[in-house]
């Protein structure tokens, strides 16, 4: 009776890794599968992979979250409520 392999589980760091040494361009993808343990073609789809969700890691980071615009009118009617109610204060607090 043989073993069959057991199916290689790699952690998203190591991926990672040999992703961005497939980007640097430097070695082939040949060349990397035999340093990492890896596959040539799975070292070209992490490559791929990495090209592909790259640019959602700058996504949404700068500049505040903008505000649905049905509840604008809602906050602001709020806001013009409180400020009522503190200028009454004000004028009796004053006179």
């Amino acid at each position: 009776m043989s073993e069959g392999k057991k199916r290689k589980f790699h952690t998203p760091e190591f991926k990672a890794k040999v992703a961005l040494e497939a980007l640097r361009g430097i070695k082939t993808l040949n060349e990397i599968g035999q340093e990492f343990g890896v596959h040539p073609i799975t070292v070209g789809h992490w490559k791929k992979e990495l090209q592909e969700q790259a640019k959602t890691l700058f996504e949404g980071k700068r500049g505040p979250t903008p505000i649905a615009a049905h509840r604008e009118p809602e906050l602001l009617y709020s806001e013009i409520g409180k400020l009522k109610v503190e200028l009454d204060w004000l004028k009796k607090k004053s006179g």
